[in-house]
């Protein structure tokens, strides 16, 4: 089954309208492409452009047990700007037809399991050719959009880093499609543009041009790539394949191939379950996130205390045993899953 992140289709609707506002000019559908010969060297590496992608990426913050909400990192500034705490941060590559309701659905996702999540807009640089058709699954329409695109992950990285509401040591580099290639091949040119892990969405990590194949990730960034053994976008005898190929030696990652049912034949992998119970189990063997809803249910049910079922949904019953729980350390009672009660049931938890 389909899961729209734990959302209603209603609330997946409403998400896909306010990302239609949003990103408008930053998308195949809205945006005006330069023509490709009209396109310079010099404006693939242009600091000013390349900030650009920056300034226009959304954003979204962990808002609550299993919740987010999208904001700005100004107002996370304001917020946090004194250090007074560090999210882990998801670096969101989109893919080849810019960002869709798709993108703001991941990067849901992802804040609603504990990360600040920033998603450059690419599409934001003013001189930009078009590199896809996504009705035609046709790629690589302009060969150099991976290079410039490495840029702007690379300075996403840098520059979150540099912030005092991220935490430097646990960041991840995600990406679906073309955002899965940069994540696949992007190469740290310091150590203030390294992450702790990767996840490479709907790529094979097998081209044509050399630059486009293969894993530039240092050995020790663990990686998981998923991707259908019939993904559509994946019928060429110089793309057909996965990551696994190109994983000897890195004991720490991990490619999921999913060979049979509905899974098989998508391109769009993590709106299902399965495949985000599989993403953040990786997660969370290699960055340190809080604790999920269901983890709290299960620590709070081990402790004795009764939560209700242990689901991942927070209820009124999972509210009062951690009430409870509180109570018995001579704590106040509080209305929802604030950074006290984590840390009382992280510390609990290391024993």
């Amino acid at each position: 089954m389909k899961v729209f992140f734990g959302a209603s289709l209603v609330a997946a609707l409403g998400l896909a309208t306010l990302v239609a506002a949003q990103t408008e000019g930053l998308n195949n559908s809205s945006k005006r492409f330069t023509d490709p010969a009209q396109v310079g060297i010099d404006d693939m590496d242009d600091p000013a452009q390349i900030r650009r992608t920056w300034d226009a990426a959304i954003v979204m913050v962990p808002d609550g047990p299993g919740r987010s909400k999208q904001t700005s990192l100004a107002d996370l500034d304001a917020a946090y700007g004194e250090g007074q705490r560090r999210f882990p941060t998801a670096i969101y590559m989109h893919g080849c037809a810019g960002l869709w309701s798709g993108s703001l659905l991941r990067m849901k996702f992802l804040a609603d399991n504990g990360f600040l999540v920033i998603g450059p807009a690419s599409m934001a640089r003013t001189v930009y050719a078009r590199s896809c058709d996504a009705a035609t699954h046709e790629s690589g329409m302009f060969r150099p959009t991976l290079s410039m695109r490495q840029l702007d992950a690379g300075y996403a990285i840098e520059t979150a880093k540099g912030l005092p509401f991220v935490d430097a040591d646990n960041m991840l580099l995600i990406g679906l499609s073309e955002g899965g290639v940069i994540a696949a091949t992007f190469k740290p040119l310091s150590d203030s543009q390294r992450v702790a892990a990767r996840v490479v969405e709907g790529w094979t990590c097998k081209a044509g041009w050399y630059e486009y194949a293969g894993l530039n990730a240092p050995e020790d960034e663990p990686v998981l790539s998923l991707v259908g053994a019939k993904d559509p976008w994946y019928r060429n005898e110089w793309n057909v394949g996965h990551c696994g190929e190109f994983m000897d030696g890195r004991t720490d990652s991990k490619s999921v191939v999913y060979e049979s049912g509905q899974l098989a034949a998508r391109h769009e992998l993590l709106e299902f379950r399965a495949v985000q119970e599989e993403t953040m189990a990786f997660l969370r063997q290699h960055i340190d996130l809080p604790l999920s809803v269901r983890q709290v249910q299960q620590l709070l049910t081990d402790l004795g205390y009764d939560p209700g079922p242990v689901d991942g949904a927070w209820g009124a019953k999972t509210l009062a045993a951690l009430n409870a729980l509180r109570a018995a350390h001579g704590l106040p009672e509080v209305g929802a899953l604030d950074e006290s009660s984590l840390e009382l049931l992280a510390q609990l938890r290391k024993g």
